[in-house]
């Protein structure tokens, strides 16, 4: 039975131990996602995403810096995400179709789009799925997946938990692989009551016998607590080891260092983070 209380109250008596913070760096998502970013930039956090306790899932540039990532990453199993319909989620679905095509041809394993979420919220909601049937039907082929869709619902737009439940529900049903909680740039980012609609969703697919979706959690993420939160949110509502790379995400620039602070300080070794900046 998903109990909404209690999935909350096992996410409120989270700790950040070291076995949170060794388990949460393979789930994290490494973004650099600035205006200002540059090849130079992005070199480093493709060096940061192998770490001294393994890789990350992947990392997330913007369309511009695929090419550069896919191919620094090559052989290391780490994933190249990056974002289309990024952040506003008003672009027009033919220039929403050509960035992700563009993202695909360059090497892009993984394409987070945002909702046109103002059109979800006005009622224009067929109108808002249609762009996430179109990323979907250009990343899933009959030969099988060319690429993962994770749709950022910006849960701080949507703010009430029914319309991120429905929203979470018409996303599945659209085809998208993952549901992800912001884009980080603005005000509300990811909230445990959020996510728990999020994953409401994603158990009332798994109980229907519906193929595997996964949650990210993205946006306001910065130390070991915060993980430790959502992963017990997702363990005490999904099961103890439904939470891998291949259904769980964590978003974020800052995180990885003190996930791997956090294993420095418990092991007694000098910090590793520097190496990594």
């Amino acid at each position: 039975m998903f109990d909404s209380e209690d999935i909350l109250l096992a996410a409120h008596n989270a700790s950040a131990t070291c076995d949170v913070a060794k388990r949460a760096v393979s789930l994290v998502d490494l973004t650099s996602l600035n205006a200002d970013d540059t090849s130079g930039i992005i070199a480093a956090l493709c060096q940061r995403a192998r770490t001294p306790v393994g890789p990350v899932a992947a990392v997330c540039v913007y369309p511009r810096f695929v090419a550069q990532a896919a191919a620094s990453l090559e052989g290391s199993g780490i994933k190249v995400a990056t974002v289309v319909n990024f952040p506003e989620g008003d672009a027009p679905v033919e220039s929403i179709q050509l960035d992700t095509r563009l993202a695909l041809e360059a090497g892009a394993d993984e394409i987070d789009v945002v909702l046109p979420y103002r059109d979800y919220l006005q009622g224009r909601r067929q109108q808002a799925i249609a762009v996430l049937e179109a990323v979907c039907a250009l990343c899933h082929t009959r030969a099988g997946v060319r690429a993962q869709v994770k749709v950022i619902l910006e849960t701080g737009r949507l703010k009430d938990s029914a319309i991120v439940l429905a929203a979470s529900r018409d996303a599945i049903d659209a085809g998208v692989d993952f549901l992800k909680t912001s884009t980080g740039k603005i005000e509300t980012n990811a909230t445990l009551e959020a996510c728990v609609a999020m994953l409401k969703a994603i158990d009332e697919n798994s109980e229907r016998g519906g193929r595997t979706v996964g949650l990210k959690v993205s946006g306001g993420l910065r130390d070991t607590l915060d993980a430790a939160r959502y992963l017990a949110l997702a363990d005490a509502a999904m099961g103890e080891h439904w939470a891998t790379p291949a259904t769980f995400r964590f978003g974020a620039s800052s995180l990885l260092d003190s996930l791997l602070a956090t294993l420095d300080r418990q092991s007694g070794k000098p910090a590793a983070t520097q190496d990594y900046q």
